[in-house]
């Protein structure tokens, strides 16, 4: 399997005492950081630790606002157009779940 050029591997780095670690140089000219730059840290506890650039962060979310407004819009139209069918979805919940927790309730598991 052929590596992507956009994905590299900068090598490993060694966490000090004070918890701080260096960037190795190869990925801070590539990714144009100078001294005294902010970095953001992210986490995902099942897949790591991510660092990146505020531009970087910013070039990625261009337009995710735009898109969750539209996303938003949509919803909210569609809802606006047929309430009825709405209100019936939610009264098929509701019901749902009082069966639900009415057998639960026969069978003691409440």
């Amino acid at each position: 399997m052929k590596a992507l050029k956009s994905k590299k591997f900068y090598g490993s780095v060694t966490v000090s005492e004070r918890g701080q670690i260096a960037i190795p140089v190869e990925a801070r000219k590539d990714f144009n950081i100078r001294t005294g730059d902010k970095l953001l840290v992210f986490g995902d506890l099942e897949r790591g630790i991510g660092i990146a650039t505020f531009s970087i962060m910013q070039k990625n979310m261009e337009g995710t606002s735009d898109l969750f407004h539209e996303i938003e819009h949509k919803l909210t139209k569609k809802e606006n157009e047929n309430p009825e069918k709405e209100n019936k979805n939610i009264k098929n919940r509701k019901i749902r779940a009082e069966k639900i927790v009415s057998k639960k309730d026969k069978h003691g598991d409440i």
